[in-house]
């Protein structure tokens, strides 16, 4: 049976959720990734205890009304505020109430029990889902990022001390166990997307951010093959090395260059869409990545959540690309075999 096709919303958040759903199944998907963000999945008004069942009832009832489905909700934004050294950039991404006076220990706490109701408010959402929903759910999962206290430090200059990286792998744990105890005691799964920015960007940081939580197999990742493919991780090898914690999958295409570019893979301070960029997000299907070795190894390693489209390319029309993108990934996905295809000259 093919993989359901969805899209995470929250490159989208300016619409309406229903604006949203409707738009989204004739684009061609199957269901939504629901963000956090935007009037898409309000977790405070799921966790209302006088309108949360209503609020949650609606949200199943629109979403069946466009013969939609939806398999996970993600958290990047407020995740971000977790273990990162909080600025005056993070009031553009956070709600007010977790932002509040902008003083970076108080944003880290506040972050950190936000993700904690997200993931109540995610394990009483799905539980009031339709039963076919929950008969296709393989899991309740919450996707988002972590933050980092040691990004700035990923050039060793000036060098590194030797207990700074341990310190922030160490500050990672002490931030983020507290509240991988909520997710365990709700059976609610975390899908960190690797991503620079994180306390994991490439396989051997996700392998250590791993060895951080004690191994917990509460937190796996959102695999998303853009974040690795322009800097040049291999993007097949960590769905080998990490396919019993892979959570959830977007689909995201990247683009580098195949010849020298005046900026490099830290972008120049180029905005995205700039021609001088070495590498650029790109519609699925136009840029770099090899996107039907990933789904084999997917089938390999026994992967049968859904794919979710997350549409990002500058200089695309995003309902265009959207379209597309859905018809894409529906072309690219098959089912494993279920038979060894030369037992058959066996006699």
């Amino acid at each position: 049976m093919a993989r359901p096709v969805t899209l995470f919303t929250g490159q989208w958040a300016d619409l309406p959720f229903e604006t949203l759903c409707k738009k989204a199944k004739g684009f061609g998907y199957d269901g939504l990734e629901l963000a956090c963000w935007g009037d898409h999945f309000e977790i405070h008004k799921v966790l209302d205890g006088k309108s949360g069942a209503g609020y949650i009832e609606k949200k199943w009832a629109t979403l069946q009304k466009y013969d939609l489905k939806c398999f996970a909700v993600s958290s990047h934004l407020v995740g971000q505020g977790i273990c990162d050294l909080i600025d005056e950039r993070h009031k553009q991404i956070l709600p007010e109430n977790v932002y509040g006076d902008g003083k970076p220990e108080g944003v880290r706490q506040r972050a950190a029990e936000e993700m904690k109701q997200t993931a109540i408010a995610a394990r009483k959402f799905f539980d009031a889902a339709p039963q076919e929903i929950k008969d296709e759910l393989p899991r309740v999962v919450v996707n988002g990022f972590t933050g980092s206290s040691i990004w700035h430090l990923v050039y060793s200059f000036p060098p590194v001390l030797p207990n700074q990286l341990e310190n922030g792998y160490k500050d990672f744990a002490n931030r983020w166990n507290p509240i991988l105890d909520v997710f365990d005691a709700h059976d609610v799964k975390f899908g960190l997307e690797v991503h620079p920015t994180e306390i994991a960007f490439d396989i051997v940081s996700a392998k250590r951010a791993i060895d951080a939580v004690g191994g917990r197999k509460t937190f796996g990742f959102n695999y998303d093959p853009s974040h690795f493919v322009y800097q040049g991780v291999d993007y097949v090898q960590f769905i080998r090395e990490f396919g019993d914690r892979i959570y959830h999958v977007h689909m995201k295409d990247a683009w580098f260059s195949p010849t020298a570019k005046r900026s490099g893979v830290f972008g120049g301070h180029l905005p995205f869409g700039d021609p001088e960029r070495y590498w650029e997000f790109r519609s699925l299907g136009h840029g770099s990545v090899n996107f039907e070795e990933i789904i084999r190894t997917l089938n390999f390693v026994g992967y049968k959540g859904p794919l979710s489209v997350e549409w990002e390319d500058q200089n695309m029309d995003r309902e265009h690309g959207a379209t597309e993108a859905a018809a894409f990934v529906k072309k690219a996905d098959f089912a494993r075999s279920s038979i060894v295809f030369d037992a058959q000259f066996d006699r």
